[in-house]
Parts: C-alpha cells; sequence; structure tokens
C-alpha cells in the first residue's frame, strides 16, 4: 500500500528536504506540500491524503489549529506532528488538538518513514524525548490530591481500569508497541494484545490514538 503525505512547513527549503527524503520511502508519496494551516486545511479538504507531516509553528494558522481542523473534518487523515520544539506544552496542545504522532526533526529517514506509517495505520507514535515527556506527565499526582498522596497514574483518572490496564495505558500513549509493552511488563506479547484490548473496550476507543487523545483530553 503506497501512503499519500502532505508536508506542512513555512520553510522551503525544509519542505524541499523533506520531500526528497520521502520519495526515497518506496510505499511512500508526497501528494502536495503547504506552506502554513490555512494552506494545508484547504488542499487537505481537495484531496485527503492519508498523513499529513505538520510543523506546529508557522505564521498565520498554525500547526495545533490546522491539526485540530483536519481531525474535525476529516478524522480518517492522520497527523503526524514533525517540529523543532519537545517542550510539554507542544506536545500536550499538538496530541490534544488530534495529532496522532510527535517527532522532532531530529529524527532520521527511517524513523520518520516508520512513524508515517505507524499513524497511517490509526497508531500513536512518539520519539524517545516525547515519549519519557508524556510518561513524566502521566504518572504525575493530580494536583488537587494531597501530598502525602502516592501518584497512582492513569488509575487515579480512569478507576474502572485494574492497575495492570492502567500500567498498559500508560505505556500506549506513550507510543510503546505491544512487544515494548511485554518486555517492560515482564508479559507475553498474547498477554499485551488481551490487555489493550481490555482498556479499549472499558474506554469506549478503537484505536491507539484515540486512547492517547483520551488521555490528554
Amino acid at each position: 500500500m503506497t501512503i499519500r503525505v502532505l508536508v506542512v512547513d513555512d520553510q522551503a527549503i525544509v519542505r524541499d528536504g523533506l520531500v526528497t527524503v520521502l520519495s526515497l520511502v518506496p510505499d511512500l508519496q508526497v501528494v502536495g506540500e503547504a506552506a502554513d494551516g490555512a494552506e494545508a486545511i484547504a488542499m487537505v479538504a481537495a484531496d485527503p491524503p492519508d498523513v499529513v507531516l505538520m510543523d506546529l509553528r508557522m505564521p498565520g494558522t498554525d500547526g495545533p489549529t490546522a491539526t485540530a481542523s483536519i481531525a474535525r473534518s476529516h478524522p480518517g487523515v492522520a497527523v503526524l506532528v514533525l517540529t523543532t520544539y519537545a517542550d510539554d506544552d507542544s506536545i500536550v496542545g499538538a496530541l490534544r488538538a488530534g495529532a496522532r504522532g510527535y517527532l522532532t526533526k531530529d529524527a532520521g529517514r527511517a524513523e520518520l518513514a516508520t512513524a508515517i506509517r505507524a499513524v497511517a495505520t490509526g497508531q500513536a507514535t512518539f520519539d524517545a524525548e516525547v515519549g519519557a515527556r508524556l510518561v513524566a506527565q502521566l504518572a504525575a499526582p493530580s494536583p488537587t490530591a494531597p501530598s502525602t498522596h502516592a501518584p497512582t497514574g492513569l488509575r487515579d483518572r480512569f478507576p474502572e481500569l485494574t492497575p495492570r490496564e492502567a500500567d498498559v495505558l500508560e505505556r500506549i500513549a506513550a507510543g510503546r508497541t505491544n512487544p515494548e509493552i511485554a518486555a517492560e511488563l515482564f508479559l507475553t506479547v498474547p498477554t499485551v494484545k488481551s490487555y489493550v484490548n481490555q482498556v479499549f473496550a472499558k474506554l469506549g476507543v478503537r484505536t491507539r490514538a484515540e486512547a492517547v487523545a483520551l488521555v490528554l483530553r
């Protein structure tokens, strides 16, 4: 399957570089370039791609605004953020807007191609630094909790989950694959798949991206 990609960045030299890099990947096809969020929204409306590779900070309509508009109007189009910024506000803002993945521009061609394939199939994906920041946020105690309260992460927010299901959800939100979750929690991959299905059923979501969006809501 060829994945159709729209590249969005306000810097022409960055767009040119991304188009060149992606053209070397056989299963990826760049179908358009946009210089800002407004142009991206219009291009998606005219000919929806499979994936939008979205910069965050652009003049006029910025990345999060464009991402939110695309997510509302074209939920089948996956937005993958590619930016130089990896601060908490940028990450959470983009994911709350509806982005399925978040990479920094330090990513190499192989990592970028893998991330595009992942979001195109409904998965959530993040680079290592972003994943670590998400885990830290998810594990933090509620600001209204008393100081003696031990941080229990997602169990506070989703009491319907068992402790193990909360552990699995935390790792889904950090972009871990099933084999990675299995290795971290000392489980088999089929057991992790079972937990993932249970988490999705209890939260009323169908994909990893929807689960991440719910966590960050």
